[in-house]
């Protein structure tokens, strides 16, 4: 055993799951102080161990500083948070990261505890949800080019952007995580996740101010399981087509997951005059419960918020094998289903089956409308396919 500054200490002996002489590292510090450099300094030290390792943050409330936790590393490793920490609960505009986990090929990351993001006072001066033109704020955690990944029982709360964002993941597991954040709280995605390939989020409870999971250009083969969503704005594809060179998308399927009380259900979005042409395809969701979703099934492709985009070029991204299957509940306007298509680029191969989304509005009753699009029917529909006009969309 040997003691180092910043307060870890270093203990060598047999865990269960590695292997004799396996590095075990635990933050030693009291609640309250600040574990930025004693973490930095345990990763660094068990990312250069030859044998597995393992670093414990136990029970307790600290300070944690912006910090990056990069490889690559020699061996696997694991990060068991026990405690939670805490940002610095300024706004500290113009920063994009606050944790970030980069270049691990064998990583785990769980234990049951929370990064708290402190996102109060950041919220009152973003305004990234109205302009472009917007000093970015940190994101909460983020995982960077990680490969052969478990996340497991972990709390994001109140991130003052993104609670989590995965970037170039391959085989990366999300397992009971939850994530919270008040509904009006801008920005604050629950997973964001992009040019990744083979990511599961399993078993996860998400209630925020924006997209529960939202996915960016470039992802390909994620299976999402057993969410309950909401409130938030529902699971999103996309937004697709504001910048140029994004990547294709393919292989989404969401299954068996709950949205209640979120302003949209399940979201496929692509800009109008889009800097780029690529197709998103083979995107399933199936046997999903809403309960009062505003715009529960929603394929829209003349996103354009703020205005910043010249609607009368369509949509270059196209849309192509999407389903949509068993979707049942309520909504909480009379749009249940709006297929809103490019004129440009007209969605190929839409499947509808067994859709039952009932309202009880006053200016009901709830309306199943299509535009650039032949779908395919399957089953039953409730409300009947294409019947109604496209109105506006929210943003």
């Amino acid at each position: 055993m040997g003691a180092y500054s910043g307060a870890f200490t270093i203990f060598i002996f047999c865990l269960l799951g590695f292997s004799a002489n396996a590095v075990y590292i635990t933050i030693g510090s009291s609640s309250g102080s600040d574990i930025t450099q004693a973490l930095l300094k345990a990763f660094t030290t068990a990312c250069q161990s030859p044998t597995p390792s393992k670093v414990v943050i136990p029970k307790g409330v600290f300070k944690l500083g912006e910090i990056q936790m990069r490889g690559p590393c020699k061996a696997p490793i694991e990060i068991t948070i026990q405690g939670t920490v805490k940002a610095d609960g300024n706004a500290i505009q113009g920063k994009d990261t606050w944790v970030v986990f980069g270049n691990i090929n064998g990583f785990k990351l769980n234990g049951g505890g929370a990064f708290d993001g402190e996102g109060n006072a950041a919220w009152r001066v973003n305004n990234c949800h109205q302009t472009f033109n917007c000093k970015k704020l940190p994101i909460s955690i983020r995982f960077d080019f990680v490969e052969n990944a478990e996340i497991r029982d972990i709390s994001s709360i109140d991130a003052k952007n993104f609670h989590i964002n995965v970037l170039g993941a391959k085989n990366m597991t999300f397992d009971h995580i939850n994530i919270i954040a008040p509904k009006d709280s801008p920005n604050t995605d629950g997973i964001h996740l992009g040019r990744s390939d083979g990511v599961k989020i399993l078993n996860t409870f998400i209630t925020t101010g924006d997209d529960c999971i939202s996915v960016g250009d470039g992802m390909r083969n994620l299976h999402v399981e057993k969410i309950t969503c909401g409130p938030g704005h529902g699971i999103s594809v996309g937004s697709l087509g504001r910048y140029g060179m994004e990547q294709d998308v393919t292989g989404i399927r969401v299954i068996n997951c709950t949205l209640q009380e979120t302003t949209n259900g399940l979201r496929i979005k692509t800009w109008p005059s889009a800097a780029c042409s690529t197709t998103a395809s083979d995107i399933h969701f199936e046997n999903i419960i809403v309960k009062n979703v505003l715009n529960p099934i929603l394929i829209d492709q003349e996103y354009c918020p703020w205005n910043q985009c010249n609607k009368q070029k369509p949509s270059t991204i196209k849309l192509v094998n999407i389903s949509f299957k068993q979707i049942r509940g309520t909504s909480g306007n009379k749009d249940a289903v709006k297929l809103l298509c490019s004129r440009g680029y007209p969605c190929q191969n839409v499947e509808i089956g067994d859709i039952d989304i009932k309202y009880n509005g006053a200016d009901g009753p709830a309306t199943f409308q299509c535009s650039n699009v032949s779908p395919r029917l399957m089953g039953t529909q409730n409300p009947k396919a294409c019947t109604g006009p496209v109105t506006n969309l929210p943003q």
